[in-house]
């Protein structure tokens, strides 16, 4: 598990997907300190990891990268962490369109 919050090369992300599961890399955004933890295999542990690193919960989202994927098959928002009653988030997506693109432009920064 690690955290980024300056720029790294997408090429991490391969030697990553084949950790755990093969074509995908988990990961959790903190959209207040732009940076991102991942490589786990349980978006729960990457969570853990940033609450321990100074971030707060209403923060974290969860959402899993497929490096050998582009555009919107990229990035996929599932994870068992997105379910938020109290922030208005039901499921295991990410159901504000806001914070959509506020992870997606905090993924782009970060994953060059």
């Amino acid at each position: 598990m690690i955290i980024y919050s300056e720029p790294f090369d997408k090429k991490i992300l391969f030697e990553m997907q084949s950790h755990y599961f093969g074509d995908m890399v988990k990961g959790v955004v903190d959209v207040e300190q732009r940076k991102i933890a991942l490589d786990a295999e349980m978006h729960s542990d990457l969570e853990t990891l940033l609450l321990e690193n100074g971030s707060k919960q209403q923060n974290l989202w969860g959402f899993n990268l497929y490096p050998e994927m582009e555009g919107d098959d990229f990035l996929e928002f599932d994870s068992l962490i997105n379910i938020r009653p109290n922030q208005g988030n039901r499921s295991r997506s990410v159901e504000n369109e806001e914070i959509q693109k506020v992870i997606k432009e905090i993924i782009d920064s970060l994953c060059k």
